[in-house]
């Protein structure tokens, strides 16, 4: 039996909160983000905004020549959070069998449910809206692939109808591929839209007269293999509408990390020390939540003139502790930065990521109580803010 793949995409998620916050806001140009005098960037825009030409990654002092009128409002990723968890919350629902791939998109395998697709997706679509106050757009297929596309054209041609009418509202729309008809659907779409084609594929693929997706799929696939390797295997494969991949209901955390990029050029080591340590600190408290612990330890750390540099030192041991992380960034910043060197960017990680090895002995006890600590001031910062409790500096 065919598999039934359902692929979710909450509308300009960060705007459609914002909303649901300040309904004032619908309608009007807007865009979540950093102010334009701190090299702030657009990470969402609403409907309105976009028709100006604003776009998600663009400078928020491009977004402001383009649309003179744009009102900005600042990130509030915590919140953004806790609103993906509500809309997951109901996503799990429907069915156990979800691949969460970011904060406002998920996969889901709707294989055994008896209700037809579509219904399935206005059904899930409008318990959204009721309840949360926020559109999505839904696509659907027998593989992952076709349905992240078809979730991509049909919002695409929702727009366009809803700009013919001269307004500016989300898509909304549900969009629905039918078995044996992925190749047929895919055929028209330009080639950029395949996943694998890149703009230097895209451009390698134009060379070669390949424009389309259906001019990708009526080439042999051992001569792609040969024009681009392992990948004109998945080029010739996802061209057909070929995609095997299951659900993943779980993802392995890699890495924990922190960073950020400074308003203004910082030559200031107390500025710099104080930052990595604050870094530190919300790197062990994530590890401590999820339960993890981590043995390598990694700083990146970006100039003015945007070289960045990574380090990191591996420990003998796993540690969720802020002071041993913050300790050997400290290290790698002070071996990597010259003396009154100007800093643009500064974030610090752990990777080597496992459960965190507890074996208490007698010399073991100033450990566990400072974990313990660990754990209570973590509380403290969740409810009160990350500034509630401070450590003492030695002068």
């Amino acid at each position: 039996m065919p598999r039934k793949i359902l692929h979710i995409d909450l509308d300009a998620f960060f705007c459609a909160v914002e909303e649901t916050r300040n309904p004032e806001l619908r309608g009007k140009a807007f865009a979540v983000g950093g102010r334009p005098e701190e090299r702030g960037v657009v990470a969402s825009c609403s409907y309105a905004a976009r028709r100006d030409g604003v776009r998600s990654a663009m400078p928020m002092s491009r977004a402001l020549r383009l649309s003179p009128g744009l009102i900005i409002i600042p990130s509030r990723h915590r919140h953004y959070s806790e609103v993906s968890r509500q809309v997951m919350a109901i996503v799990h629902d429907l069915t156990p069998l979800v691949e969460q791939i970011s904060i406002d998109e998920a996969f889901l395998d709707i294989s055994d449910l008896q209700d037809e697709p579509e219904r399935l997706a206005r059904g899930l679509q409008a318990r959204i809206r009721d309840e949360l106050h926020l559109p999505c757009s839904i696509g659907i297929a027998s593989n992952k692939l076709v349905a992240k596309i078809a979730t991509e054209v049909g919002k695409h041609l929702a727009l366009k109808r809803i700009k013919a009418r001269g307004l500016a509202e989300p898509p909304n729309a549900v969009t629905v591929v039918p078995f044996g008809e992925e190749a047929a659907f895919l055929g028209p779409l330009p080639a950029d839209m395949l996943w694998g084609v890149g703009p230097k594929t895209f451009k390698r693929l134009a060379d070669l007269g390949i424009h389309t997706i259906g001019d990708i799929a009526k080439w042999p696939e051992n001569e792609l293999i040969r024009l681009f390797g392992e990948n004109g295997r998945d080029l010739a494969r996802h061209a057909k509408g070929i995609d095997n991949r299951p659900i993943v209901t779980e993802r392995e955390t890699k890495s924990i990390s922190q960073e950020v990029t400074f308003s203004v050029d910082v030559r200031d080591d107390r500025v710099l020390q104080k930052t990595v340590r604050e870094q530190a600190a919300r790197v062990a408290s994530q590890l401590r939540r999820q339960e993890l612990a981590g043995s390598t330890i990694k700083l990146k750390i970006r100039w003015p003139d945007f070289t960045t540099l990574t380090r990191q030192t591996t420990l003998h041991h796993r540690t969720d502790q802020e002071d041993e992380i913050a300790k050997a960034a400290l290290e790698l910043m002070d071996n990597v930065r010259k003396p009154n060197q100007a800093v643009r960017l500064i974030g610090v990680g752990v990777s080597g990521l496992g459960q965190p090895i507890r074996q208490l002995g007698l010399w073991d006890m100033d450990n566990e109580k400072s974990r313990r600590l660990q754990e209570a001031l973590d509380v403290l910062r969740e409810k009160y803010g990350s500034d509630v409790v401070h450590k003492g500096e030695t002068k």
